[in-house]
Formats: structure tokens, sequence, C-alpha cells
């Protein structure tokens, strides 16, 4: 297949290129609504309690579990006559919005400083919408009413937004502008480095005309997918920083292995042919890897994850796909502008070649030098701590993290999030006088403000006053409202909530707790029940692949075990920085906590990266060995110019890749940053360390043993693996044996 790419670019290079021109403007036109489709949600699992409890609340009580906070402020206390007139007319105006299930009034609680609905000095108060239907219903309808009730209002009254509905919208807004802002750094930057990487301008603009085919293509498919399904808006920040990468690695790969096949004496075309039959099969292959490694992000529920795995895998292909076809193309058309070789020199002669022998001189020395300080560094990974995102991955200028704030500093308690426990009555349940009962016992857990029964409120174990006045019972359903002094994500809310689940629910009862706190906990048993699933899938489908592009049983488990490595330091220093707040958490606000989607998100990113690395090294060392007499010295050859035919390609295009995914960093949504300054590390780590250093110590060590497979799956192997031609020549091998 790749022979058959060969020849038709060869042939009609410039239909070529003017198909993909065409496709990648149908694209581009497919995929111009994509952001206003897309969700900044997603981080719950849909069957975990919490969704479950929550469904009850929409389809049985009318009671959204999406909620919007309006905090209204006032040059007088807000207990004066002229300022609640405003509040009251304002609760009024919401409760007749369209999509509004309930809300909270500050002038309907009994104690509304102690509930969580007027601040401490009574200057400001909250008035909670919660919203109908589901999260994405929530968001939108969310929007619609911040520009309906955002603003001034008579008596100096000022109305601002927050909470959930709000932050959420802000965030789709945000990423939006952050993914603008980034290309504006990123694109000029990056051609800037590739015309000095690919030594002319012509060559540089192959990686970004492959990279914008990959990028519109996989964001035409989000777009699509986003018809169907729910997608996450950060996936199309991944999209476009992963499309940019990969498509510098491919071009980079194939570009190079053509300049040399041109400057070892062959033709134009037999040269091409040559490179698509090499460096094609490794491109193709390498793609296969990562796009599987990402794939495996489909095994989770919240769709924040699986979006990644729906647009990480479209844009691999098509970045593999794109460089297969229109770099081999954009190289016949414009001929020597960018084929010329530049000058040549045997591989034995280049600092590569001579980095990799030091190195194998001595191994040990080697591995220990670049091991410790690894794991020194990736140690605080072990006290991590995950926790839910809320306003605060806003910049502190966003009105909903301003909002937020306020509450946190001037209100004794977030009271748009509290615990809900829904109980799911059964055959012998005893009635209402149990459900007060267990609201009493609910009461009398440290820390809780009241329990809010279907039938009375309750505050220190007795009843203070009538319930909400809204109906919290039915035949089947009967839920409970438990506030707090809690600070939300905390270890003490953490610990109220065990304190909680304690309490004994009412005979023949089933309680399902919901709630922001419990939603963290959802989330974060939905990633750890299903990691090893994933961690097994990623290192079963790695290893069969490795194997089948080597014919070893060693190389892949080497390569797992490196990449692993490769992480520790990034985990260790994402958990120092971002939460513990060293460095002033690089201009992000520190909560003691992670979110917990990062780590997963980055690890199968990160992994799947290392191994396009490992792929583009381990191939190449391969050429060099089959050429060889397979001797213990031929290894430690092998690998030099393994490492002498792809360091300078690993490198650049690794600096390309840091300064991609780099650009993140300018967002203002910091989960963005974090992900972009986590990758642009790990990426730099496994470069420098891990390929430069750490893998040709370890493949010195290892000796012959590199290359062992039992003969059963050598004979697998033969049949069924990968089989790339032998160098055409070893310089060093050839002239031992001369």
């Amino acid at each position: 297949m790749l022979d058959s790419i060969a020849r038709l670019a060869v042939a009609a290079p410039k239909r070529v290129l003017a198909v993909a021109v065409m496709l990648m403007a149908v694209a581009g036109v497919l995929a111009a609504p994509v952001g206003s489709m897309l969700s900044a949600g997603g981080f719950t699992d849909p069957d975990a309690e919490s969704n479950q409890a929550n469904q009850v609340l929409t389809d049985e009580f009318g009671r959204g579990f999406v909620n919007l906070n309006l905090l209204v402020t006032a040059p007088e206390p807000v207990t004066s006559p002229a300022v609640r007139g405003v509040v009251g007319d304002l609760v009024e105006e919401i409760r007749a919005a369209d999509h509004v299930a309930r809300v909270l009034s500050p002038l309907e609680s009994a104690d509304p400083v102690a509930s969580g609905l007027v601040s401490r000095d009574g200057d400001a108060a909250l008035v909670i919408a919660y919203l109908d239907g589901d999260e994405s219903a929530g968001i939108a309808s969310s929007t619609e009413l911040v520009e309906r009730f955002v603003g001034d209002r008579e008596h100096g009254v000022r109305v601002e937004a927050g909470g959930p509905g709000a932050v959420y919208a802000q965030v789709n807004e945000q990423a939006r502008k952050d993914l603008t802002i980034s290309e504006a750094i990123v694109l000029p930057l990056t051609f800037l480095v590739l015309i000095w990487v690919f030594g002319g301008f012509y060559a540089a603009l192959v990686p970004l005309a492959v990279g914008a085919f990959a990028i519109s293509g996989s964001v035409a498919i989000l777009r699509v997918i986003a018809e169907f399904a729910e997608v996450s808006v950060f996936a199309l920040n991944l999209a476009v920083a992963l499309g940019l990468a990969l498509a510098v690695d491919y071009s980079l790969l194939l570009v190079s292995r053509y300049r040399e096949e041109i400057g070892g004496g062959a033709d134009a075309e037999e040269a091409l042919r040559r490179t698509m039959r090499t460096a094609g099969r490794t491109v193709a292959f390498s793609a296969a890897t990562v796009a599987l490694c990402l794939a495996t992000m489909a095994v989770f529920p919240m769709y924040f994850l699986r979006s990644f795995a729906y647009g990480a895998v479209s844009v691999v292909a098509l970045a593999a796909m794109a460089a297969l076809v229109i770099t081999p193309a954009a190289i016949k058309v414009t001929g020597h502008r960018i084929g010329r070789p530049g000058k040549q020199k045997p591989l034995t002669e280049s600092r590569w070649y001579n980095w990799a022998l030091a190195v194998m001189r001595r191994p040990w020395l080697a591995v220990a030098v670049t091991l410790v300080p690894l794991i020194v560094v990736g140690l605080p990974f072990l006290d991590v701590k995950f926790g839910f995102p809320d306003d605060r991955i806003l910049p502190t200028s966003s009105p909903a993290r301003q909002v937020g704030d306020q509450i946190r500093e001037d209100f004794t308690q977030d009271a748009g999030l509290p615990v809900h426990i829904v109980l799911r009555h059964e055959d012998g349940f005893g009635g209402p006088g149990e459900v007060d009962t267990y609201a009493a016992a609910l009461s009398q857990v440290p820390s809780v403000v009241v329990a809010v029964g279907p039938n009375a409120t309750f505050a220190g174990g007795r009843a203070v006053g009538p319930s909400g006045g809204e109906a919290a019972a039915n035949a089947d359903h009967s839920f409970l409202t438990v506030t707090s002094t809690t600070e939300p994500f905390s270890s003490e809310s953490d610990e109220l909530l065990d304190r909680l689940h304690a309490i004994p629910p009412p005979t023949d009862t089933t309680a399902l707790f919901t709630g922001a706190a419990q939603s963290n906990r959802d989330g974060v048993q939905a990633i750890s029940s299903r990691l090893p699933v994933l961690l097994g899938l990623i290192a079963i489908v790695m290893y069969m692949l490795l194997f089948m592009l080597t014919g070893s049983v060693v190389i892949p488990l080497k390569a797992l075990i490196l990449n692993a490595l490769s992480l520790t330091a990034t985990f260790g220093t994402l958990v120092w920085i971002f939460q513990e707040g060293h460095l002033g958490g690089l201009g992000t606000t520190a909560v003691g906590t992670l979110a917990s989607t990062i780590p997963v998100l980055m690890f199968c990113v990160a992994f799947g990266l290392s191994m396009d690395y490992e792929v583009f090294i381990i191939a190449r060392t391969r050429e060099f060995w089959l050429a060889s007499d397979r001797s213990h010295r031929a290894n430690r050859e092998s690998v030099a110019l393994g490492l002498a035919g792809t360091g300078r390609i690993v490198t650049a295009a690794a600096l390309v890749m840091a300064i991609t995914f780099a650009g993140l960093t300018a967002s203002e949504v910091s989960m963005l940053r974090i992900f972009g300054f986590g990758l642009a590390v790990a990426i730099l780590v496994d470069a420098i360390l891990i390929r430069s250093v750490l893998l040709p110590a370890v493949m010195v060590l290892l000796g012959r043993w590199n290359w062992w497979a039992p003969h059963p799956l050598a004979r697998l192997h033969a049949r069924f693996g990968m089989h790339e031609p032998p160098a055409q020549r070893n310089p060093v091998l050839a002239e031992e044996k001369a």
C-alpha cells in the first residue's frame, strides 16, 4: 500500500495536493459550528449513585441538579425594605422563567445567614435557581438566564452569576478564546522552529499543511459525533495541539529519510519509494500505536475522557494519512526545495553516534544518573489528592469565579452545594415518621447546619421549622437536603460525607446521595475502578504491537517500563506545583487537589507520544541489526547507529511538540494550563533523558537479549510480523568486515 502511495505521488502529485485542499475546505465548513456544540462538563459517571439520585430529583420532583447562583449586592443591608423588594421581584421573575425547576430565596429562609443565603455582614444575598434537564440543558439554560438577569437594578442593587451553571458556560467561552490565543502564539513560533529544523521555508510548510488537514478533519469528526453524543470542549484543544505535533513528527521523519536516501546516491523516485517502505511504514505503525493507546480512554464512562478518545484517535489517524500522502506529493512537486540532501556525512561521524557510544561505555552510571532524579522528582505524586473542578479553574477576573470567591469569603456556607439524599421506598417502608427520625439523626452530625426533610427542618436533632414548602415525597421516593459549614471538596467535606453515609436510612429504603461532594467521590471511584482495565489494555496492546515490529519479547517490556518512568517526574511536578501551590501554581489557584481526570488523560497522551519516539528509534535500530552479524558488538553499534539516525529527528520533533503543548499554558482555564505544562514536561523528559540516555544504556546492558524471542513466537513474527528491509549499509560493521 505504501508503495502504491509513493507511485501515486510520483505520477500525479499536483492532483493529490489539490484533492487534499478540497477535502480540507469541506472539513472546515463542516467543523465551523463545532464550538457552540461542545460542553464543559462530563466529569461524572452517568450510572453513578449521584447521577441516579439526580435523575430522580429531576424526573419526579422537578428539581434540576445544575444550579445557577445569582449574587445580589447592595449599598445597604439586604434586609432593608427597598432591597427586599428588589430581591423579591428577582425571585418571582426567575421562578417564571423557562427551564427553572426550583428557586431558593433568602426571603423565605428562617435563618438566611446560617443557611448561606445572606452574607455575614448582611450586604449580599444569594438567589439559587435549579434548572431542569440534564447537564447540557442546564448549561444552555444558564447562559440564557445570565444574559437576562445579570446587571444593575434599582436602588443600587447589582446581580452577578456564579455556581456550576455559570461556571460551565464561562469555561466553554474561555476555552474557545484560549484556543485562539494559543494558536496565535504557537503557530508563528512553531513555523520559525520548523524553518530551522527542516532547513528551508518550503520544507517547513509541509508539516503545517499536514497539521491543517489533520486538525480540520478531526474537528469535523468531533462536530459529527456531537450530533449524537456529548463531547467535551477540551477535546477541541487537544485535537489542535496533537494534530500539529504529530504532523511535525511524521513529516520530519519522512523528509529526513528522503534526504538521507538522496544523499546516499539514490535517484528521486527510488529515494521516495524507499522512504515510504521504511520511514513510511514506521509512521503508519507509530500512528497505530499512539491511536490505540489513546483509544483506551473510551473505557471510562464520563464523556470528558471519552471525548478525548474520539478526538485523539481521529487526529492521529488523519495526521498519519496526511503525512503519508501529502508529504511525498509535496516532495515531488517542489523537488530540490524540500528534498535536497544538504551536507551529508556518515552516521559514525555524527554527534548522536558519539553520544550514544559515550553513554554505553558506562551504562550503569547512565542508568543511575537518570533514574535517581526521575524518582526524586516523582515522589510528591505519592501525596496526590483528587478533587472536582469548580469555579477556581477560571481566572480571578471571571464573573463566576468572583462570585465563588465572595461566597467562600463572606458566607457561612455555599448554599448551592448541599448534600441531597434520595430515599427509594421498598415494600415494608414505615412511612413519613421514619424519614423524620432519619433527618433528625442527620442533623446531629458535626458541622451540619440543618437537615431539611419532607415534613420539617431539623437542627441538632430536633425540629426547628417547616420543610421548604415544596413536595419532597411521593409513593416511591422522598428526599432530604443537608447543609453544612464544611468547604466543598475539602477533607472535612469528605469526612462529613462518610458520617452521613454511616447514619442508617429508614427500614426498607435505599439511600442515594448526590451533591458536589458525592459527585466528586463517584468520579474518582469511576476512574479508579477502571484504571486496572486501562493499564492492562495499554500494556497488552503496546506489547503486542512492539512484538510485531521487532520480533522480540524483551524490547516491548523494556519500552513499557521506560515509558512509565518518563512520566514519574511529570506527575510529581504536577502535584508539587499545582496541588501544593509551589512556584505560585504557575498562575493557577492551588486548591489542594488535582482534578481526577487530568492524570489519566496525561498518562494516556504522554504514554502514547513516548511510544511514538520509541518506535522511531527502535525501527531504525532494527534496520541496522538486521544488516549486522547479530553479535554483541553489533548490538552496540546498531543502537548507536539507530540513535544517530533518529536522535536529531526525535529531539527536534520533541522541541516542536513541547512548544505546541506549552502554548496551552497561556490558557486562563487552569485545567488546560496544567495539561499543557504537564505534557510539555513529559515530552522533554522523554526525549532528553529517556531516549537519549536511558534507552541506549539499557539496550547495551541487555545486549543480544534485546532481540530474543522463544522459537514459537519467532515463527509467529516471521509469518505475521512487520518486516522492514535492513539498512542498505551499516557503515561501522562494513568497515569491520572489510
